[in-house]
């Protein structure tokens, strides 16, 4: 539905906008990264529970998103946060294509209008190169993901990257396509 909407309407639209000479080069999206981070969620557990959490969040993930996530390695060690350099201290998934649009489609349609106490995405998760961060506080708001079944909430951020060059290209690219975006 993103995908069509964009090539139907939106590419007009911002070629209008925009005065862009080529049609190439009209702001897309590029990719969508969903990251989330262990904490201290994971700190005092022993080793088997550690792995077995691990799965469990690889397991949630891959389930909302479609595709198997990459478990993240701490780069160095970090006594305040009780990490050492080789922890697993993540997850992360890059989405592009087919999948990227169909999570977009979920994400715009279903899961924020039933994330709790959601207003809309502030102007300020657009950063200067258009591209839109959000922040999820509990990964149960997906439909894949039964609430009952769920033992552990976690958050997530998702990342949509666009190549747009400036944050008015991204905040008209992103109105344009439907994200629900903050009256001010």
């Amino acid at each position: 539905m993103i995908k069509e909407k964009y090539q139907k309407e939106v590419r007009k639209q911002m070629m209008e906008k925009f005065a862009y000479k080529n049609i190439m080069a009209v702001p897309k999206i590029e990719k969508v990264v969903i990251n989330t981070g262990f904490g201290k969620t994971i700190i005092p557990k022993t080793n088997d529970e550690k792995r077995k959490f691990e799965e469990y969040v690889s397991k949630q993930i891959a389930e909302l998103s479609g595709q198997k996530p990459v478990l993240t390695v701490a780069k160095k060690s970090i006594s305040t946060f009780k990490t050492r350099e080789g922890n697993i201290i993540g997850a992360k998934v890059t989405l592009r294509g087919k999948k990227m649009y169909n999570f977009l489609d979920k994400l715009v349609n279903i899961v924020l209008p039933r994330t709790r106490d959601f207003r809309g995405i502030k102007l300020t998760a657009l950063d200067e190169g258009g591209n839109l961060n959000i922040g999820i506080k509990e990964h149960i708001a997906f439909p894949e993901i039964s609430p009952e079944k769920a033992n552990v909430f976690f958050g997530m951020q998702i990342t949509v990257v666009t190549s747009a060059k400036i944050k008015n290209e991204g905040k008209e690219l992103f109105t344009l396509l439907d994200f629900p975006f903050k009256k001010s």
